[in-house]
């Protein structure tokens, strides 16, 4: 098992969900923490709560750093109405998140590393940076030297997810539109996410 794979699989026990929503995931048969003493449960404090929904959050959108993730909740607070919304649309904008929503890789830890290894194409011009920040009519498509690949046409053949409506997907082409930026209730989570826990663990 890969150093990466492993992780994956802590994360998801450590948080006690299947967190991608993957078949194969050891959380199915070892529904409880790792280490020693994770089969004993302990009471949430509301603090503790309110961590957890964070770490759920950020391990969502493939474990990015803490710094980059309080950069989203400080742009997201910065704009009008429910920042929680708000929070939510900016990490569905991330350039890694739209490649792995149109079904191009199968992880969003695949996403990354495919656009910063400079497969992706926005608007025809060339980004390396997961984090880009997407916007409404954005053209989205893989280069064309790189549309061959084993990773994107094995997960194009065999997706495991749906494409949700916000986005819209050409996969002969390998090219996608972002169509608008979603709202909570339209993005197709395998877990229930709780934002505003996020919101208010940043606005403590």
């Amino acid at each position: 098992m890969s150093k990466r794979l492993a992780a994956k699989n802590k994360i998801c026990r450590r948080l006690g969900v299947n967190l991608w929503g993957r078949a194969k995931n050891p959380i199915i048969k070892k529904d409880y923490p790792p280490g020693e003493h994770g089969s004993k449960r302990r009471k949430v404090s509301d603090y503790g709560a309110q961590l957890a929904a964070k770490q759920k959050l950020k391990g969502y959108y493939g474990n990015i750093t803490e710094k980059q993730f309080r950069r989203v909740y400080q742009e997201a607070s910065r704009r009008r109405g429910d920042t929680a919304e708000n929070m939510i649309g900016l990490l569905e904008q991330r350039l890694d998140m739209v490649i792995f929503r149109l079904n191009f890789v199968p992880t969003v830890f695949a996403a990354r590393q495919f656009v910063n290894h400079g497969h992706v194409l926005v608007n025809g011009r060339r980004v390396t940076i997961a984090s880009y920040v997407v916007r409404e009519g954005d053209v989205i498509e893989v280069r064309e030297k790189s549309k061959t690949m084993e990773l994107v046409l094995g997960t194009v053949q065999q997706p495991e997810r749906d494409v949700p409506d916000y986005l819209t997907a050409d996969f002969k082409a390998l090219k996608g539109t972002f169509v608008r930026v979603p709202k909570l209730a339209d993005v197709p989570y395998p877990v229930q996410m709780e934002p505003n826990l996020v919101i208010e663990y940043y606005s403590r």
